[in-house]
């Protein structure tokens, strides 16, 4: 069984190295996709080099995106709804996209989908033991920094298939993160609901937010969510006040049709290095600006 790691990208390039680094012993072949337009809709440069990651790039195969996806809605009226409906056509083409680099990978082979930010953990003993044909991997969630942990709610965050279960990378990312018993019928009407599904319940690591304030600020105004950071009025101010007191200021509990999701005030953990990946502490000295030393 060969892996396939799929993965967009803005611009991220400390994560894509971490990634690279954390998962190149069990990845046979990482695809990264980039278009030339935000989830909001900016036109953007194409920010991927492969020279930053030579030492990966006979695994890497990168793709571009030229153009918008078909069914975008023009908004003359700056409607929060329409921006998130074109926002989630845009996160759709990319998943397209990679699909089209999948056609001749053999039946077992996995495919594994995930942010950029979110790295699995394939030395998990739920993952090596397991005959399932489709993973969902819960993650731990850290914020800003490394070692900064946010212990409010689990992220199930990398989901993998094998190709022969495959039915497409939308329908993997959509799917529910709960494994079904057999005798649920409802599981037979259902495209989101699996009974052959393995949770990695020591599935890895979610790093979001490893950016500067600035670049916070240019990401929430980009990505799948941005109508929601538009409406909150937050500036780069007060995300480096987030930041430097450790706090989470987005409401992940919050009910879908609350208006202003950016009004939480949790406080993040510092934790030690045992449940960082080992590559992380290992190269500690080289990324130490990205540790809370305080």
């Amino acid at each position: 069984m060969k892996i396939i790691d799929c993965t967009t990208y803005y611009s991220e390039d400390l994560m894509l190295d971490i990634r690279f680094n954390i998962l190149n012993n069990f990845v046979d072949k990482f695809i990264v996709v980039e278009s030339k337009y935000s989830h909001s809709g900016k036109k953007k440069p194409l920010n991927f080099d492969i020279k930053n990651f030579s030492k990966f790039k006979n695994k890497i195969k990168y793709l571009v995106i030229e153009n918008e996806p078909e069914g975008i809605i023009q908004n003359p009226s700056n409607d929060s709804s329409i921006k998130r409906i074109n926002s989630l056509l845009r996160i759709e083409q990319s998943y397209n996209f990679i699909s089209n680099e999948l056609k001749n990978i053999s039946d077992n082979d996995l495919v594994c989908l995930s942010d950029n930010d979110e790295i699995p953990n394939f030395e998990s003993k739920d993952f090596k033991n397991s005959k399932n044909d489709i993973f969902i991997f819960k993650q731990l969630f850290f914020y800003y920094k490394f070692n900064l942990f946010y212990e409010l709610i689990p992220w199930f965050g990398t989901k993998a298939c094998k190709k022969k279960k495959l039915n497409s990378l939308s329908w993997l990312r959509n799917l529910k993160n709960k494994k079904y018993p057999w005798w649920r019928i409802d599981t037979y009407f259902s495209n989101t609901k699996q009974t052959n599904v393995q949770i990695v319940t020591d599935g890895g690591w979610h790093f979001t937010n490893l950016k500067t304030a600035e670049e916070i600020h240019k990401k929430l105004s980009n990505f799948g969510h941005h109508n929601e950071y538009d409406e909150s009025g937050l500036t780069v101010k007060d995300i480096q006040f987030c930041i430097d007191n450790r706090i989470v200021n987005y409401n992940h509990l919050a009910d879908k049709s609350d208006s202003n999701k950016y009004t939480a005030e949790y406080k993040l953990k510092l934790v030690n290095d045992e449940i960082l990946p080992k590559f992380l502490v290992e190269n500690k000295e080289k990324y130490k600006n990205w540790f809370d030393h305080s």
